[in-house]
């Protein structure tokens, strides 16, 4: 009672402050659906909802002197059951095996894959046989070959021989889970074609007009601005990065410039600010409309109908999305006659992001723009409060620059280096060099080309926004060339990213000296980044890669294929070797069909290729450990006793096998990539954790529980989908 007392009075010192609390308590709750070991059934959220209401009851009593916990806990609940919807919600069919054959479907949109190539992504499909009620409503095929005579186009209705296979797991237990990201959006397959892809009718662009006319403006600037330049207009204003080249991607990405690629919240914010102080502006300097109509209202309307064009003319992606409702709640405080950057506005906008789209609290694009807004808002509240020394006028701009940029890039770097392990020393440089040139030159240019376009001056516009994009693109091709410009860092553990977020989050919301408990907490998950322990071992679904960790770092039994696996591996390692290079590493030796390495003392095998079953009594003599990148079962003349981990094999004229584990493919398809980690103590086993294991039971990745989710929510989404 002692401790309680306190407590609740600090507690209830911070009455009126604790509204940007709500979507601190919402993600709580959706992080835990997303962390929860197996699918939570309707009867677990019926349990939600009734905890939702009970603790709502209980906040309205006068008597309840702990109502903010209730309400709290409330909410936490509520984010697990708006998770929960969602997902069954979002229920689509998906591939159940490997499918090879025509593949028919309506172009609906365009972009590129890691290995720079174009990648189309088609709804109302149609794949052979396959029965239409467990046909994807969406697959995404790469193509590869010479597909010159293409010009994919929005609607156009396209067939082609092709690969596709089920959306995959992560790589390695604990991984990305691309699984997940693709159910949230529908993708029900993956793949690639190498014949000619066919174009069978013209564009049908039912419910695709929009995005045709976005492609169709994506051509027009590419032409008017051929190259990169082109590209980077096309991609600022459409959304379509399909014209981007591999290179000047990743020098962005090493400058930290890539964010100005994504229609996030620095766009929206300088297309509706640069409209709103133009509007605002020009009213102004007309004095009897200045002193008889509301003249920051209007200004905040036109920029609002403005940002609502952005939004669809860029294609209306979760990100830009998320910048517009943002947006729009800081225009709306200005409509209200509120103070438009605060605390409580973006809270505003997160709740809504988060109610609509749940799944994106795991996204970097949510985690880094929430981090930034924020953060920001903290900054320059504190310094609009600032009682001491203040600069000279004309130096305020440029200072606010500096600011801005290393407060925001101070507070993104956490999650940019978690989600794609590496870190731009001369980010701040950049950002410093760049981002005044966005928003004085090539946003204003942007505007300028739409409003000089139906006068046929666009060209002048262009031109203007040429200028500044070429130096963007020589400041990021300068900065990533520079020596030291790039460092890579390891994957940290699970909970380090929530606990840093609810470090910073403390600080900067709580009010009081008890906010300061915020410090430690920050600087202990950034001090333990790197105590998660990296796997010894890992082993691919297919049993065809494995990767030791050594000395130098992590060596693969080969130098090329299965190469997504490979990357992500180096990547969560913090490893910016290549495949070919980490395969020129010592601690495998290879001879034709197999790699042999210890480990922690036991000896592996891994067969693989033609007859590698039929290899496995002879290996199995020496004993220790064999990855097999085949199933025992199908090859003739292969040990057929149950050969699982932990299980001997035994073969009737082999008696003196004894010890020998064996991982085959059928044991890997069924648990998915193996992480190995040694002993914690001499004499002990090593630890083996699957993939499947420790992601759980979910909707997207267990059949049983997909053919679970009511029928009605797959029948609302395939009416959506065929409506176009």
């Amino acid at each position: 009672m002692r401790i309680a007392g306190p407590a609740l009075e600090a507690l209830q010192a911070q009455r009126g402050h604790l509204f940007p609390w709500v979507p601190v308590c919402l993600a709580i709750g959706i992080g835990g659906y997303f962390l929860m070991p197996s699918e939570p059934g309707a009867g677990e959220l019926a349990l939600c909802a009734a905890g939702v209401v009970s603790c709502a009851f209980l906040a309205r009593r006068k008597d309840m002197p702990l109502s903010p916990l209730a309400i709290a806990l409330a909410l936490v609940l509520a984010g697990v059951l708006l998770a929960g919807v969602r997902a069954r919600m979002v229920a689509a069919p998906q591939l159940e095996y490997r499918y090879y054959g025509p593949i028919e479907g309506r172009i609906v949109a365009i972009d590129r894959s890691q290995s720079d190539r174009l990648r189309l992504t088609l709804d109302q499909v149609t794949l052979g046989r396959i029965p239409a009620a467990r046909t994807p409503f969406r697959v995404r095929i790469s193509l590869h070959g010479d597909q010159s005579h293409l010009v994919p186009l929005s609607g156009l209705r396209v067939m082609m021989t092709g690969h596709l296979s089920p959306p995959r797991g992560p790589v390695e237990p604990g991984g990305f889970d691309f699984q997940r990201m693709s159910w949230f959006q529908g993708l029900g397959a993956v793949g690639y074609t190498r014949t000619p892809v066919l174009a069978l009718a013209p564009p049908d662009t039912r419910g695709l007009w929009l995005h045709g006319m976005r492609m169709r403006l994506s051509a027009g600037l590419q032409a008017a601005l051929p190259g990169d330049a082109g590209a980077f207009a096309a991609a600022i204003l459409t959304g379509d990065r399909s014209g981007m080249g591999k290179p000047m991607l990743e020098a962005l990405r090493a400058a930290n410039l890539a964010h100005l690629l994504a229609i996030s919240g620095l766009h929206m914010g300088l297309l509706s600010g640069l409209m709103f102080a133009a509007v605002r502006l020009g009213l102004a300097l007309v004095p009897p409309l200045a002193l008889r109509w509301p003249v920051r209202k209007i200004a905040a309307a036109v920029a609002l109908v403005a940002g609502a064009g952005y939004l669809g003319l860029s294609g209306g992606n979760v990100a830009t999305e998320r910048a517009f409702v943002m947006v729009s709640v800081m225009l709306g405080a200005v409509l209200l006659g509120r103070r438009a950057l605060t605390l409580r506005a973006v809270a505003i906008a997160a709740v809504i992001v988060l109610m609509r789209r749940p799944e994106t609290l795991t996204g970097p694009g949510f985690q880094m723009s929430f981090a930034a807004t924020v953060a920001l808002v903290a900054a320059f509240s504190a310094l609009r409060d600032w009682r001491g020394w203040r600069l000279p006028g004309p130096l305020r701009p440029l200072v606010a620059v500096v600011i801005s940029s290393a407060v925001a890039g101070a507070a993104t770097a956490p999650f940019a280096a978690a989600h794609f392990n590496q870190i731009a020393h001369y980010g701040l440089i950049a950002n410093l060099l760049s981002v005044p040139v966005m928003g004085l030159v090539v946003m204003p240019a942007a505007i300028a080309v739409v409003l000089l376009y139906p006068f046929g001056l666009a060209w002048m516009g262009l031109e203007v926004m040429r200028l500044g994009i070429s130096w963007i693109l020589g400041v990021a091709s300068w900065v990533a060339a520079a020596e030291g410009a790039l460092s890579h860092v390891i994957s940290p553990p699970w909970w380090v990213l929530p606990v840093l977020s609810l470090g910073g989050l403390w600080l900067v919301l709580w009010r009081g000296r008890a906010r300061l408990f915020g410090v430690p907490v920050l600087l202990g998950a950034l001090l333990l980044w790197g105590s998660g322990q990296r796997p010894a071992l890992l082993i691919s679904e297919s049993g065809g890669l494995v990767g030791l960790m050594g000395p130098e770092g992590r060596a693969l039994s080969k130098p090329r294929g299965e190469g997504f696996s490979a990357r992500s591996w180096l990547e969560n390692d913090g490893d910016p070797a290549s495949q070919k290079e980490a395969a020129r590493r010592p601690g495998l030796t290879r001879q034709r069909g197999e790699t042999r390495f210890v480990l922690a003392g036991r000896r592996f095998v891994q067969l693989y290729g033609r007859g590698a079953a039929a290899r496995l009594p002879g290996v199995c003599r020496g004993g220790g450990w064999v990855i097999l990148s085949a199933r025992i079962e199908e090859e003739p003349g292969a040990v057929t006793a149950a050969a699982r981990p932990g299980n001997r094999v035994a073969d009737s004229a082999m008696d003196a096998v004894a010890g020998c584990r064996v991982i085959d493919r059928r044991f890997l398809e069924r648990n998915g990539p193996l992480a190995v980690y040694p002993p914690a103590r001499a004499g002990e086993e090593l630890r083996v954790v699957t993939t499947h294991a420790l992601a759980g039971q979910r909707l997207w990745n267990t059949r049983a529980l997909q053919e679970k989710v009511p029928p009605w929510h797959v029948l609302a989404a395939w009416v959506k989908q065929a409506g176009g």
